[in-house]
């Protein structure tokens, strides 16, 4: 596939070539297609970006797509989760359909990459699991899915969580996770020994939820990182939210960012109205590995989210206050490939601000047409014309799946 007239990451016009999966080749434009008229893809001069990698979803909680409902949850997590608990059977549509509705509205939306929890607890089990392994094989040919095993309740409150979470890793969840090990289940040494544990047990990664304030979350935050050194993880441990790991001292978050960078434990942001979280340039800058997610979508949780990262990427920039164009872009850079190399850290990873990179030979051709005249114009504006790649196959159009063979 070629696709003519396109403008790498809002820079010259360029015609760039898909093989096996990847870029193979980046000129010039020209003005007659170099190719079969049915390998040539007119990208009428759009903007030529990664595709979206949304490395923090809940799609078993999602309420897109259905009639809109009063928000009715109580304050704090548990109050929330139970809310959900409360309500996510009597949904208009069964869950799995829900689940894949919003997948395909999220890859429509150009997300080709996508880590999504699914909430394993005394009272779902593992229906809500299954719903969100049956999303992925139904847009297996649209996009990568990684599933967390996901204690929404805690590992400890409720008997029979950590069966089920061992039971979900046997048939192929793909992450272990873990939520406030000292707020929600009180024994934050049990609550990391059984994560960190079955992590090694079925050789996956971590990704912990860490909604806990000041100097609470930091202590959860060393737990983390003493354990992680201790068992070897680095570079397979992810910090979700964090919310509050900025708020302490400045001394506290510089340290913080240090040890991060040389554990190699990533961060997930969903973008949140908090005033002090980690400061996005300066994890960058340091090395951290920071991806975008989009959190719950019009779920029981909250009415916000509607599958866009391009949305997402706009409040990543707003809450952070940016307004020069550069760190606006990085915002996009982190959306995309921020998270994939969350996702693989072996991938190419972002070195700074200015870094625009996915966009090269040998890289995956997992890509974005998006219109726009530059990509912070792009940003603002959200524009509905959009042309979705996956592993070198056009796979969404228009804001429309594309049928597939």
């Amino acid at each position: 596939m070629i696709l003519q007239q396109v403008r790498p990451w809002g820079g010259n016009l360029s015609d760039v070539e898909l093989q096996e999966g990847r870029i193979a080749a980046v000129r010039p434009a020209a003005a007659v297609p170099d190719g079969p008229a049915a390998d040539v893809v007119d990208g009428r001069g759009r903007l030529l970006l990664p595709s979206f990698a949304d490395v923090h979803v809940h799609l078993d909680s999602t309420r897109l797509g259905l009639p809109f409902r009063p928000h009715t949850g109580r304050p704090g997590v548990w109050g929330m989760m139970m809310n959900d608990r409360e309500n996510w059977r009597d949904a208009e549509a069964p869950i799995a359909d829900r689940t894949a509705f919003t997948l395909g509205t999220m890859i429509e939306y150009g997300t080709t990459r996508v880590r999504s929890y699914a909430q394993i607890d005394a009272d779902c089990r593992l229906d809500r699991f299954d719903a969100v392994v049956a999303a992925r094989e139904t847009h297996s040919a649209r996009a990568d899915v990684e599933i967390i095993a996901f204690p929404q309740a805690g590992l400890l409150l409720e008997d029979g969580v950590v069966p089920l979470m061992e039971e979900a890793l046997k048939q192929g969840a793909d992450v272990m996770g873990g939520i406030d090990p000292c707020q929600l289940d009180r024994d934050p040494v049990r609550h990391l020994d059984i994560v960190f544990g079955l992590a090694e047990k079925y050789q996956v990664p971590i990704d912990i939820h860490l909604h806990e304030p000041g100097e609470l979350g930091v202590y959860s935050a060393d737990l983390i990182l003493e354990r992680t050194r201790a068992t070897g993880m680095q570079g397979k441990v992810t910090i979700s939210h964090g919310y509050s790991l900025g708020s302490v001292s400045e001394s506290t978050t510089r340290r913080l960012i240090e040890e991060f960078a040389a554990a190699d434990i990533a961060m997930a942001t969903v973008a949140p109205s908090i005033r002090e979280p980690l400061p996005l340039r300066q994890l960058t800058e340091a090395g951290v590995r920071v991806g975008l997610g989009e959190d719950g979508q019009r779920d029981y949780w909250s009415p916000y989210g509607n599958g866009d990262m391009l949305d997402r990427t706009w409040q990543l920039a707003f809450t952070n206050g940016y307004r020069a164009d550069e760190l606006i872009e990085h915002c996009f850079a982190v959306a995309s490939i921020g998270g994939a190399c969350v996702l693989d850290p072996s991938a190419v990873r972002l070195t700074g601000i200015s870094d625009r990179p996915g966009l090269d030979i040998g890289d995956p051709a997992e890509l974005l047409l998006l219109g726009g005249e530059t990509v912070t114009s792009a940003i603002m504006d959200r524009p509905a014309d959009r042309t979705v790649i996956h592993r070198g196959r056009i796979v969404a159009d228009q804001l429309e799946l594309v049928p597939l063979p």
